[in-house]
């Protein structure tokens, strides 16, 4: 006998708790890990051929379930994705980026069968592992008899997902962004400024102008550490770009940016005294 090697991405324990539990009497079906986001995630699988992914819609630290699903239907193989969320508004995302299933939390063990179920019937197109390298040793725990090089290789990709700092030092600094179904990677140092937009912000480079559903304030987390400095509470501002900062009537301040269209993006008084600072002015 075989069994599925699942991975769960998902922010609230109470969740991955459930689908351990679960998932505990189900033989053909593994929970080898966890993950807090995607980035986690996609360097677990970089070593570790998993089969499934249990994912919520909203993961942390910009790159949300859909858009990670977006990001893996870009290789030869992935696993299947089984999405977790507490209402219907994402499905047909869901189902359009290739979903298995969608699960609506909180969600009865009956419901999970089935996705089991729908996962055993494709799991053909699955790789799988031989049920005679495991041993089971409690109802949480799963043991695989493995030779020293595999053994070396998961410990390995469980270090790096779980290492922040680690990484920190491999990020790619393009910003994954969603158009029509498409995922667009824009490098930051492309990013002109960005502009918040009630729960959304607009990502502006030179030449276009895209809705993102990213947060303002995610995106000042994000790439403040690549010389992006929250000018105003609806701008963000690649300083990179800036050309001028001017004096205005009344005590304020505008910058101007690079481009073939010039910019002017105004400047809060509280945060003049910071950005010279950080100018060295």
């Amino acid at each position: 006998m075989s069994f599925l090697k699942a991975l769960i991405i998902h922010p609230d324990r109470e969740v991955s708790a459930t689908l351990r539990e679960y998932l505990a009497s189900e033989e053909q079906i593994k929970i080898l890990g966890e993950a807090m986001t995607s980035f986690e995630a996609l360097e677990l699988l970089e070593n570790i051929a998993y089969d499934v992914f249990f994912l919520g819609i909203d993961i942390p630290d910009g790159v949300d379930g859909i858009e990670l699903a977006q990001i893996l239907n870009q290789r030869k193989q992935r696993p299947a994705l089984v999405f977790i969320a507490t209402d219907e508004h994402k499905a047909f995302k869901a189902f359009e980026v290739g979903a298995t299933d969608y699960l609506l939390w909180p969600f009865p063990r009956a419901r999970l069968q089935k996705t089991v179920e729908r996962l055993l019937r494709i799991s053909p197109q699955l790789h799988i592992v031989e049920q005679d390298k495991i041993k089971a040793v409690d109802e949480d725990t799963v043991r695989i008899t493995l030779g020293e090089e595999e053994e070396d290789l998961i410990v390995k990709a469980l270090r790096q997902a779980w290492d922040y700092t680690q990484f920190k030092k491999v990020e790619i600094e393009k910003l994954p962004i969603n158009i029509d179904g498409k995922l667009l990677l824009v490098p930051y140092n492309q990013i002109v400024f960005v502009e918040a937009f009630e729960d959304y912000s607009y990502v502006h480079t030179a030449n276009d102008k895209y809705l993102t559903s990213y947060r303002l304030k995610n995106l000042e987390q994000r790439l403040r550490h690549h010389r992006f400095f929250r000018v105003h509470r609806k701008y963000l501002v690649n300083l990179d770009m800036v050309t001028e900062i001017a004096s205005m009537p009344g005590s304020n301040f505008m910058l101007r940016t690079a481009g073939k269209k010039r910019i002017e993006l105004p400047i809060s008084r509280r945060r003049i005294g910071e950005l010279k600072q950080l100018l060295g002015l």
